[in-house]
């Protein structure tokens, strides 16, 4: 008789696997992690999570408290225990290639399926090119004692690195990828708290679910680069790019999330997850239906050379001897993750010609050490900043953003500044005295009072960006505002 709480294993405890344990362990269920590395395994079981995540060491506290949650390295064990195996392994991108690595996806069914000896539900969460369900399907029917009894779903994962838990305890939605419908049984009582939140589940074929996910990378990578080649533009033409997303964000057929300029991404899904989407397409044939995500690519590569030219022109055109103080070494802030960092890439590039680069990171300083042993390292923002010629803001986090100008450039030789993500705010560090420099935007911002303009008017701010003043000028009273007129006509498509 199957269990209404299904007991859940994890396969793989990294970053996916670890935080899905522990979230699923404290929603009530009974769950088996289950990784190769012994050494990892024994500190998420002493009550260590051996990567930074806000909100998590706690929950593995109170999970492991419950007794709901234990690790182990045996996939016998798990194979007896669990009647819902979790599949969360890395798909690194194959070196050399611009395909996925699958080989520890392979693997980890491989050995779970030779110890499946009853009916049982294995679900794919790992990112995997389209094809990999059914390819998997076949491989754990024909390797389990079970046979046929055992079935394969996907369930693809949309965690945000930083707000991992909240993603995975209060997800917008849920995608279940299943061939029959007691597959989608066992997911829907696997997830039956979630579900019960009123978290909308989509139920699809495996194909489909394994493509939702490298679909929404693509799309989020596609609008940040948009953004960033309009930077390009407006580094061209003297127009500015903040002032261009605020613009556009306000059409809400294009909105303001993922609209935001500056050194763009980076991390260990969205550039190997666009690669590998590119590559299963031209494999299926259809690789020309998604070449523009070629460009997606080399535009957001683009952005770190052009960060160096652009401290490279702060400081006059000579970077060795400079003396350069960066902020942030995580590819986005609330993480340790330096996989694919745009920040490490810069901190690289400028020591390489020659500048004395000091590196200081809230949570990403021992891992960038362990990639990037060459450059130097500080305890603080005021650190790395006592003496330097530049300032360059690599990642925007809280407090790099909440900086006070005035105390920074007393310790700085020069007060030049770089904001690489185009968190800071320009004018307030103009009048500290800084030199302030973005990709994309002039040397000298557009003054937003103008004579003969009376005092801002507030506008709501549109979804994503920043609070907008617009002045009201008196130089055109007549001129109809047809932006807050509800009955213009609107173009659609």
């Amino acid at each position: 008789m199957e269990r209404s709480m299904p007991r859940l294993t994890v396969i793989g405890t990294g970053y996916l696997g670890a935080t899905h344990a522990i979230c699923m362990a404290v929603l009530g269920y009974e769950v088996l992690g289950v990784d190769v590395d012994g050494a990892k395994v024994a500190r998420l079981a002493s009550g260590e999570v051996p990567f930074f995540e806000p909100g998590l060491p706690e929950l593995l506290v109170k999970a492991l408290e419950s007794g709901r949650l234990r690790f182990t390295t045996s996939y016998a064990e798990a194979g007896d225990f669990g009647d819902v195996h979790f599949l969360c392994v890395g798909t690194p991108q194959r070196p050399g290639s611009y395909a996925a690595d699958l080989r520890f996806v392979d693997a980890a069914v491989t050995e779970l399926a030779h110890h499946l000896h009853r009916r049982a539900l294995v679900v794919g969460k790992s990112t995997v090119p389209i094809g990999t369900a059914a390819r998997l399907t076949e491989m754990v029917r024909r390797l389990a004692p079970a046979g046929d009894r055992v079935e394969l779903a996907w369930n693809p994962e949309f965690l945000r690195e930083g707000y991992a838990v909240d993603d995975t305890m209060r997800p917008d939605r849920l995608v279940f990828g299943v061939a029959s419908p007691w597959a989608q049984e066992r997911l829907r009582a696997a997830y039956a708290p979630v579900l019960a939140q009123g978290t909308p589940a989509v139920v699809t074929d495996l194909a489909t679910a394994e493509l939702v996910k490298v679909a929404a990378n693509a799309f989020l990578a596609t609008k940040i680069s948009y953004i960033n080649a309009m930077a390009e533009v407006c580094e061209g033409t003297g127009a500015d790019v903040r002032d261009l997303a605020e613009a556009l964000a306000y059409d809400d057929r294009i909105g303001g999330r993922f609209l935001k300029p500056g050194l763009g991404f980076g991390g260990g899904c969205l550039p190997k997850d666009i690669r590998a989407f590119l590559h299963r397409a031209e494999e299926l044939g259809v690789g020309q239906a998604v070449s523009f995500l070629r460009e997606v690519d080399d535009i957001n590569k683009r952005r770190r050379a052009r960060t160096v030219d652009l401290v490279r022109e702060v400081v006059g055109g000579e970077l060795a001897g400079v003396r350069v103080a960066a902020l942030g070494a995580a590819f986005k802030p609330n993480s340790d993750d330096v996989r694919d960092a745009p920040a490490l890439d810069v901190a690289r590039a400028l020591h390489a010609a020659g500048a004395a680069v000091r590196v200081f990171d809230p949570a990403a300083m021992e891992n960038a050490r362990r990639t990037h042993p060459e450059l130097s390292y500080g305890d603080s923002a005021m650190d790395v900043a006592r003496g330097a010629d530049v300032v360059v803001l690599l990642t925007e986090w809280a407090e790099f953003r909440e900086i006070d100008p005035v105390a920074l450039a007393a310790v700085v030789a020069h007060p030049r500044i770089v904001d690489g993500r185009h968190a800071l705010d320009a004018a307030a560090w103009r009048a500290a005295g800084w030199e302030y420099r973005a990709l994309g935007r002039p040397p000298t911002l557009f003054p937003k009072s103008l004579p003969g303009c009376a005092e801002p008017r507030r506008r709501p701010a549109a979804p994503g960006v920043r609070p907008h003043t617009t002045p009201v000028c008196d130089l055109a009273p007549d001129l109809p505002d047809r932006r807050l007129d509800p009955g213009s006509p609107r173009q659609t498509f």
